[in-house]
């Protein structure tokens, strides 16, 4: 599968998103960096929807169930709720994240990181492709109708709790994700008692990992007790008990740096097989993903 952000075959994903979206029920918004929010209305709308979620686009040659497979449990998620009729208390919804690899404009997680407030609009804007047509961000927007006119700023389009580890992530340069929800019971006209969620968080120094971690904690502690943290749960009334909050530390990831000889070899073959102007389109990055090699490295 091949489908790079902003490309023709990313627009019939972004159109099929939108009208699925609709047809049960959603408000669909796009703002200036074309992340999409599907919104199905609740009893008290004048609150930020708690939404899943995350990007259609792909790698350039993989990922049929990475990030899609985020942004179609979110759908299957409003669909029981539709076919159901349930109305729920608060909004919820789903969004669809505008390259959020990194694979065709390279910097990764680039939209929301401009929804977070962490990257300049114009930055974002201004990011030229990698490849031969070199078009901008803003340009492909355009051309394919998705450069909506709603600021791209979680103070336009506030969400809740599991993405307010992403935008912490985004401001200590490290990466977060969750990839796992468990909610008990488990039944669709039944509030959850217990919610249990993973939360993989990652950065290239262990110092910065091992504060983001305490900052998480200390906001979360405040998030699930209904108090304000940067625009969730402004206006919130919490009713009845508060949220309790336990965190488990499974396994740590200590930060490893490879070998400067393969780097440079890397390096030296990009630029000997692109030739002249290749500086321009080499870009080195540091790999969040955890395989056998960080193990190995550590022998």
């Amino acid at each position: 599968m091949s489908r790079l952000a902003l490309s023709d075959a990313d627009k019939e994903a972004r159109d099929w998103f939108v009208h699925t979206g609709k047809s049960l029920g959603c408000n669909i918004t796009i703002d200036q960096m074309g992340n999409v929010f599907a919104v199905r209305p609740g009893r008290r709308n004048g609150f930020p929807p708690t939404c899943a979620g995350s990007h259609l686009d792909t790698q350039p040659t993989g990922g049929r169930y990475d990030g899609i497979l985020g942004v179609c449990a979110g759908l299957e998620m409003i669909k029981v709720l539709h076919e159901h009729k349930i109305e729920t208390h608060f909004p919820v919804g789903v969004v669809n994240w505008t390259n959020e690899e990194g694979a065709r404009f390279p910097i990764s997680m680039v939209a929301s990181g401009v929804w977070a407030g962490e990257i300049p609009l114009e930055k974002a804007h201004n990011l030229k492709e990698v490849g031969g047509n070199r078009r901008t961000m803003k340009q492909e927007l355009e051309r394919i109708g998705y450069l909506g006119k709603k600021e791209a700023s979680h103070h336009a389009l506030p969400l809740a709790l599991i993405l307010h580890s992403h935008r912490l992530a985004v401001r200590y340069d490290a990466l977060a994700s969750t990839g796992i929800i468990h909610a008990k019971p488990g039944s669709t006209n039944t509030v959850a008692g217990r919610v249990q969620f993973s939360l993989d968080i990652r950065a290239s120094k262990d110092d910065v990992l091992l504060d983001l971690e305490k900052q998480l904690k200390s906001d979360f502690d405040q998030i699930v007790k209904g108090n304000p943290m940067n625009g969730l749960n402004d206006g919130l009334e919490v009713i009845g008990r508060p949220c309790t909050l336990e965190w488990t530390l499974d396994a740590p990831s200590r930060a490893i740096k490879f070998d400067d000889d393969c780097i440079s070899c890397v390096r030296q073959s990009a630029e000997d097989l692109l030739g002249a102007g290749s500086k321009e389109r080499v870009q080195e990055m540091i790999s969040g993903a955890g395989t056998a090699s960080l193990e190995s490295k550590i022998l």
